[in-house]
């Protein structure tokens, strides 16, 4: 079904994907209406995509169809005229997969639970039936578990098969549901990973579960993870919520040499220089008057005393307790705040989740309502944070990769975070003469490390503005060094190369 590999043309790319934030125009009539984002895949699948298009690749993206999220007038023609439409649009990239249960959808994974296999499922047919069999790729990248039957039949196909794991979930179907889906199993269920040792098709059909996630793994002839300590956190089995027969199906990827981690980047949108956020938009050279005119506007607008010499501390992320940490900085809320009275110690926090009552009710106890805010997030409200703060709070107890403290090195926000996945391999603490590091990293979790670390942060902040000032250009330059798309995309194609023993590109 593939073109020979060796032959004359570039090799073909596929990436499936069930998010993506942006398209490049180039791709198609109709890149510019496909946007529909679920978290950090959305962003690292566009950046790849962009880059690979950027570099003259013959890149190709299967996405589910959401109709409404795309805001596409395509409602009166049924599947069928749809394909015949998209068929004839010059030299289209973009490959959509239709099944009504895409058509009205608002968000990309449904808040009931059972129906996300299905969606699945249903993606996973058309991949499988109509793109693969059209764009006849030479190498498919997967991406996370709604992906994860695509690596067998790839195998079975003979095409080499990249699967990027991005969150450690995962979702169960037994064969028959996938039978029941359109999706011929038969043609690949000894390269899925069941529940139990599978006998046979016919006594695995109904009871012994498939798991989406492992099969994606198991399958797949290479791997990656979003951040290379995270891989190695796993093989070793620091965390007990890890499966042991996902933790192992990793292992032998990584001893096989077919597994690596690559940081995720922040979305490009992501630069003081050009965000239309903010107040005053800045540079590495001219931060500091920007971010003080910033830190004033953000607090006018959470309602904190306005102060550009306040010490701020920003929290971007979902409240989390299981994962992100906030009952570490609740539990240490008021004795922090009347610790740094006298310098103004202020916190911020952009975020939804539960424990957002756990902050009113200290606020509210402790009378802290000019030094402590707390607000459901706001896109535009917590880009204005990042610029205003002088420091993040990411003290997750584990981290896949994160992109929270990576965004604050680039806005010149200094990252306080727990050594962890992502942000081990991504913040590195400050030096005592500011030569090296760009944030502060506490080893051991718990409310006791997170305060010795902002305390770290609290003597950085005492010191001279002029010292400060070149630690943060310095910190900002690196930043926009390292965290950007173009550094992770080479990553992912320097593995396609690796996985096709041929270059992406024709040399001239």
């Amino acid at each position: 079904m593939t073109r020979k590999h060796g032959s004359s043309t570039r090799p073909r790319i596929l990436i499936v994907t069930p998010e993506i934030t942006y398209l490049p125009s180039g791709m198609g009539n109709m890149a510019n209406s496909l946007s529909a984002k679920a978290g950090g895949l959305a962003d690292v699948s566009a950046s790849l995509v962009t880059a690979l298009f950027d570099h003259d690749a013959d890149v190709h993206v299967a996405l589910p169809h959401y109709r409404r999220m795309f805001h596409m007038d395509v409602g009166r023609l049924i599947s069928d005229e749809l394909r015949v439409y998209k068929s004839r649009l010059p030299d289209s990239r973009i490959h959509l997969a239709e099944d009504r249960c895409f058509y009205y959808r608002d968000t990309v994974y449904s808040n009931y639970q059972e129906e996300n296999p299905k969606l699945a499922l249903a993606f996973q047919r058309e991949v499988l039936n109509n793109i693969i069999p059209t764009v006849q790729p030479d190498l498919i990248h997967c991406n996370d578990w709604m992906t994860g039957l695509i690596p067998a039949a790839a195998r079975r196909l003979g095409i080499p098969c990249l699967f990027t794991v991005h969150n450690i979930h995962t979702h169960h179907v037994s064969l028959a549901q996938v039978e029941d889906a359109g999706i011929d199993a038969a043609e690949f269920w000894a390269n899925l990973y069941y529940k139990f040792v599978p006998g046979s098709y016919e006594t695995s059909r109904n009871s012994n579960p498939v798991d989406m996630l492992a099969s994606g793994v198991f399958a797949s002839h290479f791997i990656n993870t979003v951040s290379p300590t995270f891989l190695e956190e796993i093989c070793r089995g620091w965390f007990d919520f890890i499966p042991a027969h996902f933790r192992h199906e990793l292992i032998g990827k990584r001893d096989a040499g077919c597994a690596v981690g690559i940081l995720n980047a922040p979305d490009e949108s992501y630069d003081p220089a050009t965000d239309d956020a903010l107040e005053m938009r800045y540079t590495a050279e001219t931060h500091g008057e920007a971010k003080r005119a910033n830190k004033m506007a953000f607090q006018a607008k959470m309602e904190l005393e306005v102060d550009p010499d306040a010490a701020l501390f920003f929290w971007p992320s979902r409240l989390d307790p299981v994962q992100k940490g906030p009952q570490l900085l609740s539990h240490i809320l008021y004795r922090l705040v009347s610790r740094y009275w006298d310098r103004k110690l202020q916190i911020a926090v952009v975020a939804n989740g539960q424990h957002q009552g756990v902050f009113h009710d200290v606020v509210r106890m402790h009378d802290l309502k000019d030094r402590v805010a707390v607000c459901n997030f706001d896109e535009r409200l917590s880009r204005l944070g990042y610029a205003a703060a002088d420091f993040i709070l990411v003290p997750s107890l584990f981290e896949p990769c994160g992109l929270p403290q990576m965004i604050g090195g680039l806005y010149g926000s200094l990252p306080v975070v727990h050594d962890t996945g992502g942000l081990h391999d991504t913040v590195e603490h400050l030096a005592a003469d500011g030569a090296s590091g760009n944030g502060f990293v506490f080893g051991v979790y718990g409310s006791e490390g997170l305060e010795w670390a902002m305390e770290q942060a609290m003597a950085f902040h005492a010191c001279s503005p002029e010292s400060k000032q070149a630690q943060i250009a310095r910190i900002m330059r690196d930043s926009k060094a390292r965290f950007n798309h173009a550094v992770c995309a080479r990553s992912y194609m320097d593995i396609y190369e690796k996985m096709l023993k041929r270059p992406l590109v024709n040399p001239f």
